[in-house]
């Protein structure tokens, strides 16, 4: 019998390889700023062209590679960060496998060139899927240029499997934040399809942050610092009152390289237990510098997992750490007595800000009723009972049945429309239960619907009925205000100002990455600071991305979840009984845009069975 084990050829093996370290542009993107931090490089540029699949090129002003090492560097395991296997116990650079340059190359078009600042001219190399294509001699500034081009043109699935460009775009910006803030002493800049989208001078921690996240983290950013014999901890928290309901600011270094660790995460969120809400996130950059003997990086290729010698030690120390810092600010804000707005908790307002700068005055308006008037009213809808009798009473052996049953959950079905609404009316009282759910007596049992997946829904069915409208209807602001993005949100607000101003917003841009609005939609709710209801949208916006929705259908989604009343507030009879009448005039009542159920009932029986069990 022929032998059947063989050993692949190195094309196909260095394609193999280059899937665990390459995944997508910003893999690439990471590698070679790491490499160019390692390299020395005071002033690193990063230059991509839609989004990492045309070309990606880092520039640093390093110390360059002679004629031998710019061809050693693209040899898998060739590195000059470690000698020996106790090396990787003390790692102080970025990378150290030897692998990145390889497997970039094996799986796209490289063009590199390096001077050595004592050499008059710089070398080339030009790599086509390992196979080198050119070396030779040319004129260039020190330090090293590289291109990479073309990226996964000879694994076609691999390229077919890519997102969107802006979906890949957010991959390259996380990529490139996480390097820019742990190196806040070099000097980066940032264009995308020739347009410039950051330009961060050498400066201060804090001052980087702000030039990342927005100006608004000026006000909100409690420094952290504390030193022991085991692990040293600096950087800064978001206060309390400036939690997102969206994550994305939560960064975790050590030893300047940015880790993943739900364990520290845990510690993080511990820190501040009875201070934020369990839905929202605060933010945090937060440091640890640890003798590289005490852990171990050696994980995972991608070299953002980190094992700890007493991972439970860094966590109690992370934790008292940050209690500390929250507690000594939480005193010097007691203490000021001409107290800033920024101290003022905003938890009892929704966890909006209402700072100065953009208070919300809306001038009265004559428009028809707002899209998010929920009290209840005779114009509204039909009564909810009827629309929810003519659903359940939908004869389900027509050839073309209504779309939505297929959403309609088990015990909508069951319930027997003689039992469960002949003595359901407007003038039952509603309850809310834990400030979260209504609760709401139906013939066979009760009805509990959750008040924000419910609204939700309601919302996002208008927004997209908006969108259809040639007319649309904005309250209009006594003053304008100004809203300051950081330079990522502002280039996908730049993007979809037309959809967004389509909703009923009347924003214009004012500045590099300033808008300032004129309008908001009608019946938006005054507590909420419009500048933090632009940023939410933003945030959801660019979470859905992943989904691939179209605009409209993403930005309904986003300003939905960003404007909807949420878990925690009080409601009065009239707000709930709005809610349950809309809900129910709803297509697509039974489920929020997110898939979360909006309500459920709970029969007599059942309950009987529980009490007699």
């Amino acid at each position: 019998m022929a032998d059947i084990i063989r050993l692949l050829p190195d094309s196909i093996a260095n394609q193999i390889a280059a899937g665990e370290v390459i995944q997508r542009p910003s893999s690439v993107v990471k590698e070679l700023l790491e490499n160019a931090l390692d390299a020395g490089g005071t002033l690193i540029q990063l230059i991509i062209k839609d989004a990492g699949k045309t070309s990606i090129q880092v520039i640093d002003n390093g110390k360059g590679m002679s004629e031998t090492d710019i061809r050693m560097a693209f040899e898998r395991h060739a590195t000059s960060k470690i000698t020996s296997a106790n090396d990787l116990f003390a790692i102080k650079t970025m990378g150290f496998r030897g692998e990145a340059l390889a497997s970039i190359a094996a799986i796209a078009h490289v063009e590199t060139i390096s001077r050595m600042p004592d050499e008059d001219l710089a070398n080339r190399l030009c790599i086509e899927g390992t196979e080198i294509t050119k070396q030779d001699k040319v004129q260039s500034a020190g330090g090293t240029n590289m291109i990479v081009k073309n990226l996964f043109y000879n694994v076609p699935a691999r390229r077919k499997f890519l997102k969107s460009d802006p979906v890949e775009l957010r991959q390259i910006l996380d990529e490139f934040h996480r390097v820019v803030l742990a190196n806040p002493d070099i000097s980066f800049s940032m264009h995308h399809n020739g347009n410039e989208v950051y330009h961060l001078p050498k400066t201060t921690l804090k001052l980087r942050i702000i030039g990342v996240a927005g100006k608004n983290y000026n006000e909100q950013l409690v420094p952290v610092s504390e030193q022991t014999d085991v692990v040293t901890i600096s950087g800064f928290v978001g206060k309390a009152e400036a939690a997102k309901r969206t994550q994305g600011d939560q960064f975790i270094f050590v030893n300047k390289r940015f880790i993943k660790s739900n364990y520290l995460n845990h510690a993080i969120r511990g820190a501040f237990e009875d201070l934020v809400a369990k839905e929202v996130y605060p933010s945090y950059f937060l440091f640890l510098d640890i003798d590289p003997a005490n852990i171990d990086i050696n994980v995972h290729p991608t070299k953002t997992e980190i094992k700890f010698e007493d991972e439970r030690m860094i966590y109690n120390y992370l934790r008292v750490t940050i209690k500390h810092a929250l507690g000594q600010y939480s005193i010097s804000s007691l203490i000021d007595f001409g107290v800033d707005q920024n101290f003022v908790s905003k938890f009892s307002k929704g966890n909006q800000s209402t700072d100065n700068a953009t208070v919300n005055v809306h001038q009265t308006t004559t428009s028809p009723d707002p899209l998010l008037n929920y009290r209840h009213t005779a114009k509204d809808t039909k009564g909810w009972e009827e629309v929810y009798k003519s659903m359940v009473s939908v004869d389900q052996t027509t050839e073309n049945p209504i779309s939505v049953l297929d959403t309609i959950e088990g015990e909508a079905y069951q319930m027997s429309l003689d039992e469960s609404l002949s003595d359901v009316t407007s003038n039952k009282t509603p309850y809310q239960l834990h400030k979260n759910y209504i609760i709401y007596q139906i013939k066979s049992g009760m009805m509990m619907i959750d008040q924000q997946a419910a609204h939700e829904r309601i919302l996002y069915e208008n927004y997209l009925a908006t969108f259809s409208k040639t007319q649309k209807f904005s309250q209009k602001e006594l003053f304008p205000i100004t809203v300051d993005l950081d330079p990522a949100k502002a280039a996908i607000c730049k993007k979809i100002l037309d959809k967004i101003n389509a909703l009923g917003f009347e924003m214009s841009e004012f500045g590099q990455n300033t808008f300032v609005v004129h309008g908001t939609p009608v019946g938006l709710d005054n507590s909420v600071s419009v500048g933090y209801l632009i940023e939410e949208i933003l945030n959801k916006y660019t979470e859905n991305l992943e989904f691939e929705l179209g605009i409209e259908e993403n930005l309904a989604r986003s300003l939905a979840a960003s404007s909807c009343i949420k878990h925690g507030r009080t409601l009065d009879k009239d707000e709930m009984n709005g809610i349950i009448d809309q809900l129910f005039g709803c297509v697509v009542p039974f489920k929020s845009p997110s898939g979360k159920k909006c309500f459920i009932t709970i029969e007599l029986d059942e309950l009987s069975k529980r009490f007699n069990s």
